[in-house]
């Protein structure tokens, strides 16, 4: 056996319908495309959301709403989440110790939010604090640290 011998399994290809070669092919006049209108014609192609004639849905719906540029996410942390890893053993908290614990990605802002109890003396370093957070850390005698 070699590669001059090799050949597609029988019944595999089909020829391609040849359209538009003359009358003789069977193919030729209107090319399959039937008789006149818009999609007889040479370089026709329709517009997405073309509804015949009718007025489209994209125009028929109105436009609402604003999409800030500028606008910062953050990942929120609560306060009873940390308060479990403290008991744990951690004491310092910065972004590597959010990544490594499943709680932030890499390029994430962290924002620590101030649900459940902290008792824990804990140092933070975070993008942003909320007022009750705040108070909590260092009310339980934490350090606060915005990055």
């Amino acid at each position: 056996m070699d590669l001059s011998s090799l050949k597609p399994a029988e019944g595999s290809i089909k020829t391609r319908k040849r359209i538009g070669r003359g009358q003789g092919s069977t193919r030729g006049g209107t090319s399959t495309r039937g008789h006149k209108g818009q999609k007889s014609r040479s370089g026709y192609s329709r517009k997405a959301g073309f509804e015949g004639g009718q007025m489209p849905l994209y125009r028929r719906v109105p436009k609402f709403g604003f999409k800030n540029r500028f606008r910062v996410e953050y990942q929120g942390i609560n306060l009873d989440t940390i308060q479990q890893l403290a008991d744990d053993g951690i004491t310092k908290f910065d972004h590597e110790v959010f990544i490594t614990k499943g709680l932030a990605h890499k390029n994430d802002r962290v924002k620590i939010l101030g649900r459940g109890e902290l008792k824990a003396k804990v140092e933070i370093n975070a993008h942003a604090f909320t007022a009750t957070a705040q108070k909590a850390i260092e009310a339980a005698g934490g350090v606060a640290t915005k990055l």
